[in-house]
């Protein structure tokens, strides 16, 4: 008994089972055993759901704030109530550590509340004007969403992709992870539990490309929001384009984190390590390239195997584990082969490497030195658990360094100069940064990248502002 739920479409609020529809097989990543059978959609089975999608906008979009309000409170309520049973859920089929996907489930719960309260304050103005003329300014829901969530958080990324387009007063089709169904359909049911209306909010799964091809070429969808790789959101930007949909776009990232000798460097260690491996560094914003001012080097490179080497890894349900495996076998193959290349071009393995047992995807937290710039490691998200430790001169080195690739989602900096921090602040190229601390986050705080790393934001006021458009009306 695995306690996993049945899994199904959600179209118009009915659940819709496999019946005689394809089905994608979940694998619980720490045994690699099969835990449930998911349905991947039709092509009638998409019609219906832009349908309902329609009706659903045609009914949200007069919904008052205090409608969007009650439910994304109420949905709030349901998820900290559900917290642990969904908190499994999420470890069964993504791997993570039950305290990590617990605070997943917490941050939702805030998300839904920002949201909650920021209905309220979807302000529009009105412009100055000579006598027996009036001009205003205001924010309306953009149209039925199509929001595509990734695994790698199978709790906060549909809620994400949930939640601004409900506070906006729009319609959503989500296609979630086909690898973590159970953990998206769970946070859709707490926002029904709380009164959300079938039509707004639907969940189908299939072939990706085939169902993104599906939504994308409909006039009924006027949003695309995706989260993930950065070749699969430059295919999706295109189909988009084609009838110039708007879109949110949260991209791949190359965490580079610039350490200088003036840092408290037992501090930087104990916060940079732990942050590194979470969720087994398949995190878009993990610290990944440890830019390290030379006099420090060595002491930051002992330090930083010492503590990885150290890292419990094992099963996400055993309240001693500090690492789970990566959430499918694609990912083992694809670390083993970046590491393997890296050593053949010349970077020292300090510990980890390799696959750890023969059952589930576990793998060693690496951690690599000296690797040179051209290797494919270094240009290349490796998302997992693979940290990159490299010296640099001065300042004006590790700048250049931080900036070298496309990518910009998120950088860190640890130092205590503050008109260094300042310089900082100013000259790395990145949508979130991070001085002396890890936390980029929250709730009310914009989250997205630049550059390759996409455009757009979620989360704060702006995650709810992508979902409007803007109108002026003049009369006179």
């Amino acid at each position: 008994m695995t306690d996993y739920p049945d899994l199904y479409l959600m179209i118009a609020g009915e659940r819709v089972p496999a019946g005689p529809r394809d089905t994608h097989t979940v694998r619980n990543p720490a045994t690699g055993e099969a835990i449930g059978e998911l349905p991947l959609a039709t092509a009638a089975d998409l019609d219906r759901a832009l349908e309902a999608a329609a009706r659903g906008f045609a009914r949200w979009r007069r919904s008052t704030p205090h409608e969007r309000a009650a439910v994304l409170n109420g949905a709030a309520r349901l998820m900290r109530e559900r917290s642990e049973q969904i908190a499994r859920i999420a470890v069964l089929e993504q791997g993570k550590t039950q305290a990590e996907a617990r605070i997943e489930v917490a941050m939702n719960v805030g998300l839904f509340e920002f949201y909650a309260g920021e209905v309220f304050r979807l302000y529009g103005r009105a412009l100055v004007r000579p006598e027996g003329f009036r001009s205003t300014v205001t924010h309306e829901p953009v149209g039925p969403v199509a929001a595509f969530a990734p695994w790698n958080f199978p709790i906060g990324n549909p809620g994400r992709k949930l939640g601004a387009p409900i506070a906006a007063g729009c319609s959503v089709i989500m296609k979630a992870a086909e690898e973590t169904p159970a953990s998206a359909l769970a946070v859709l049911q707490c926002l029904y539990d709380a009164g959300l209306p079938g039509e707004v909010a639907q969940a189908v799964f299939g072939v990706p490309d085939i169902v993104s091809r599906h939504l994308l070429a409909s006039p009924v969808i006027r949003k695309l929001s995706f989260t993930g790789s950065t070749v699969v959101g430059r295919h999706l930007a295109r189909l988009a384009a084609e009838d110039f949909k708007r879109t949110t776009m949260e991209l791949g990232g190359h965490g580079p984190v610039l350490v200088f000798a003036d840092c408290d460097l037992e501090r930087v260690l104990d916060t940079v390590v732990t942050h590194k491996y979470r969720n087994a560094g398949q995190v878009c914003v993990s610290p990944t390239r440890f830019i390290v001012e030379a006099p420090i080097f060595d002491a930051f490179r002992a330090g930083f195997t010492e503590r990885a080497a150290a890292l419990r890894v094992g099963p996400g349900l055993d309240p001693q584990s500090q690492v789970g495996p990566l959430a499918n076998a694609r990912r083992v193959e694809a670390i083993d082969a970046l590491i393997a290349r890296a050593l053949a071009d010349g970077a020292h393995l300090l510990t980890g490497g390799e696959r750890l047992g023969n059952r589930g995807n576990f793998y060693l937290p690496t951690v690599l030195a000296d690797t040179p710039l051209t290797s494919p490691i270094m240009n290349e998200e490796p998302f997992g658990p693979v940290a990159l430790l490299n010296a640099y001169d001065d300042e004006a080195a590790m700048i250049a360094e931080a900036n070298r690739l496309p990518y910009g989602l998120a950088a860190y900096a640890w130092t205590q100069d503050a008109a260094r921090q300042k310089r900082l602040a100013s000259a790395i190229e990145t949508g979130m940064l991070g001085i002396n601390t890890t936390m980029i986050g929250g709730a009310d705080s914009p989250f997205g990248g630049v550059k390759w790393s996409g455009h757009g934001h979620e989360d704060g006021p702006e995650g709810v502002q992508a979902c409007l458009v803007t109108k002026a009306v003049h009369e006179g």
